[in-house]
Order: C-alpha cells, then sequence, then structure tokens
C-alpha cells in the first residue's frame, strides 16, 4: 500500500528500510522523503514503525501501555516550510 503519495513509498520500503536498520522517522524521512512535502502521511508512516517494532526506541510514537506519566511522552514539532 502506498503510505506517502507525494514520494510514491509504500509501506513494503518503509519496513525493507526498517530491516535495513534505519530505526527512526527522521533517518526514514532523509532516505525516503515521506512527509517531507505535505506531511499527511506522517501519522501513517509511523503507524508502519511501530507495526514494526522499532517505535519503543525512537519513532515518537507512545503505546498506551507504555506510558506511566505524561512526563514521558516527547513533545515534535514541524515547521511548516516557506516559499522564497
Amino acid at each position: 500500500m502506498i503510505v506517502c503519495v507525494c514520494k510514491s513509498v509504500s509501506d513494503r520500503t518503509i519496513r525493507s528500510s526498517i530491516a535495513d536498520g534505519i530505526d527512526s522517522f527522521d533517518e526514514l524521512q532523509f532516505e525516503l522523503g515521506v512527509a517531507s512535502c505535505c506531511g499527511k502521511c506522517e501519522e501513517s508512516v509511523r503507524d508502519v514503525m511501530l507495526q514494526s517494532g522499532v517505535c519503543a526506541s525512537r519513532c515518537g510514537v507512545v503505546e498506551p501501555q507504555q506510558v506511566q506519566s505524561v512526563a514521558q511522552v516527547v513533545q515534535v514539532t514541524f515547521y511548516e516550510r516557506k516559499a522564497a
């Protein structure tokens, strides 16, 4: 299934990259270009990462059973690019 329409990236491509050692959302964004155009696929990319088992360390998504306090949730900020 295509996850990122802008860059034509499928869930298989994301899983393959994770199998090759990419273990953070930032690395996926850099290598594959996901969530770098419109950003609508970010949640889906993070879901694929969660299903692949890399979220416990670095994708920014916290599973409900892992949350023990609000202080553990990491806030992620994305900035919109402005045309020159």
